[in-house]
């Protein structure tokens, strides 16, 4: 299939690297290296636990402290489909894991390799595996939330779309709540964009993986994060989707972190105190 060339604009609105000025993309992906190897370092986990047979991927836990099963916050990390792993995911481990709260890094296998569609049904694998075999590892299946940045986002509004809980055997409320930041809810604007060149995608892929086309019957509880100083097209997306969510009848908040980009924001939940630990942890532990 030969891909229309991608329209300047859109990729101006979908390009949160080339709106940072030099060094700052590659000085955050070195933070996020760097942060998650200390996590590995410092605190107790349980690495590359695999949750699918058929493709091989794995996840990693970081159980908090104390007896008793305890929530998780499932984050997926972002890179475009086609980048970065949960190796440099696991930033939050020490923050939350000290409120009480579980994390988990999943991984997936990325694109071009991937299809988009494959993708998801690796997510969505990785949450059966959890509610399955979460008791294994102090994890409480009764209470799973999911996050995700970027393309990470996405998946994590893919795993709280309708339409697929049923398929696999889970209840329709698996999911407790989800935090997508900087997340893409409709793919329609990526067929128009630099992104399709590994995403092949067409009309009607790119509507059946966009979220914001798939409500659940039945709304969890939604936080959306952005920074200050993200791309266009990545707040047109929260705004969307947040609007889409509440005309279904559905709770949900937005926040957007002050003096941050699409890549810093995240770094955020190294801060005990910060915005984005706050509302994490505001959703995860009010349950």
């Amino acid at each position: 299939m030969t891909m229309p060339a991608s329209d300047p604009a859109i990729d101006a609105a979908y390009s949160p690297r080339a709106a940072l000025p030099p060094g700052v993309f590659e000085a955050n992906m070195d933070a996020y290296r760097d942060r998650s190897a200390a996590a590995y370092r410092s605190l107790p986990h349980e690495r590359d636990l695999c949750y699918d047979a058929a493709s091989g991927q794995c996840l990693d836990i970081f159980p908090a402290p104390g007896p008793g099963l305890k929530p998780a916050f499932v984050f997926i990390h972002g890179g475009y489909w086609r980048m970065l792993s949960k190796n440099e995911s696991v930033f939050m481990a020490k923050t939350l894991t000290r409120r009480g709260i579980s994390v988990v890094a999943v991984d997936y296998a990325l694109a071009p390799a991937a299809t988009l569609e494959e993708i998801i049904r690796q997510v969505r694998t990785s949450i059966t595996w959890l509610y399955r075999n979460g008791p294994l590892h102090g994890i409480d299946p009764e209470r799973l939330f999911v996050g995700g940045s970027s393309a990470g986002g996405h998946l994590a509004a893919a795993l709280v779309s309708g339409g697929w809980r049923e398929k696999l055997g889970l209840p329709e409320d698996a999911i407790k709540g989800a935090m997508p930041v900087s997340g893409l809810f409709d793919l329609a604007p990526i067929l128009k964009s630099f992104v399709n060149a590994w995403m092949n995608l067409d009309d009607d892929r790119a509507r059946a993986a966009s979220p914001i086309h798939h409500l659940p019957p039945r709304g969890c509880e939604l936080v959306l994060a952005w920074g200050e100083h993200e791309t266009s097209g990545f707040k047109d997306q929260s705004s969307a989707y947040i609007a889409a969510w509440r005309a279904a009848g559905f709770v949900g908040k937005t926040i957007e972190i002050a003096g941050r980009n699409h890549f810093d924001v995240l770094l955020d939940w190294c801060d005990e105190d910060s915005a984005m630990t706050r509302a994490c942890a505001d959703m995860i532990l009010s349950r």
